[in-house]
């Protein structure tokens, strides 16, 4: 086993380090939270004071951060200096491409390898080790990062070069974005033209309707699986994250000229839910709305 760094214990990054100490890796964890700290002690890492701390004689260092501009930062400040000659760098943010392809660039420039490594699957999939990765960088860099990454999830896969894991997760989740309204807006016009819901369920889900939005992730109380919906709309992926991936996606839309009618009302339409009623509420909650 390795010894690991892990920077940034939030809602994802806690569960995540828990799963690389579960497996046995030396983690060194650290994050601004003193109650991230703790909970990251529980699980079997080892708080460090700073990130420079967590970083020596790291073998891989993974981190998971809320936006671009902390990733740049902190591989600028702090693991671009103190990396171990042979580490392999992982950050499993989401952010825009442009920044990770800019700090592969750096990263590359200093001869480390780099990959970015953003997810899906919530915070249940974090904490439970069955997360996807998508991931940018070179061959090299993937076939080191893809041990670390495994022993955290279910799937992982090498989407190309430097930023390519990025480009897949914006486009995945503004396609899930757009999906996800659109199967609220069925459930409810199912509801006004008098169907019953679990028969909707039963039928659109093994027709041309299905969908994970659908099967999955069912955003109706009490139809299909277990969901935040029949929690109140509490946990799972939080309707600003979302809203957070379509704005990365329409950023990129626009530097690329690539035209996403359906990607920018679904953006515009989780503004406003997360403006209103949703700012703590999964993502599905946009049932509430319609």
């Amino acid at each position: 086993m390795a010894r690991v760094a892990f920077i940034g214990l939030g809602n994802m990054g806690g569960g995540m380090a828990a799963n690389l100490a579960k497996k046995g890796h030396d983690v060194r964890a650290f994050d601004l939270s003193a109650e991230a700290l703790d909970k990251a002690k529980k699980a079997g890492c080892l708080p460090a004071a700073s990130a420079v701390e967590a970083i020596a004689g790291a073998e891989a260092i993974v981190t998971m951060l809320p936006a671009g501009r902390h990733v740049e930062a902190v591989y600028t400040d702090s693991v671009f200096d103190h990396a171990e000659p042979g580490a392999i760098l992982i950050d499993c943010s989401t952010i825009d491409v442009d920044t990770a392809r800019r700090v592969a660039e750096a990263a590359a420039a200093r001869g480390l390898m780099a990959v970015d490594a953003p997810v899906s699957g919530g915070i249940g999939a974090a904490n439970a080790g069955t997360l996807t990765f998508m991931v940018g960088g070179s061959v090299a860099a993937f076939e080191r990062a893809e041990p670390f990454l495994a022993d955290m999830g279910k799937a992982v896969i090498h989407a190309g070069a430097g930023g390519a894991g990025q480009a897949a997760k914006i486009c995945n989740n503004m396609l899930l974005g757009a999906e996800m309204i659109a199967t609220c807006e069925a459930f409810v016009l199912a509801g006004k033209l008098g169907l019953d819901l679990q028969k909707f369920y039963d039928i659109a889900s093994v027709s041309s309707g299905q969908s994970w939005s659908m099967t999955s992730y069912c955003p109706v109380p009490g139809v299909g699986p277990e969901t935040p919906a029949d929690h109140d709309y509490q946990g799972g992926f939080a309707a600003p994250l979302m809203l957070k991936d379509l704005k990365l996606a329409m950023e990129a839309a626009a530097s690329v000229g690539a035209n996403t009618p359906m990607g920018a009302r679904a953006a515009a339409l989780y503004q406003a839910f997360v403006e209103g009623e949703g700012a703590g509420l999964d993502f599905s909650g946009i049932i509430k709305t319609l």
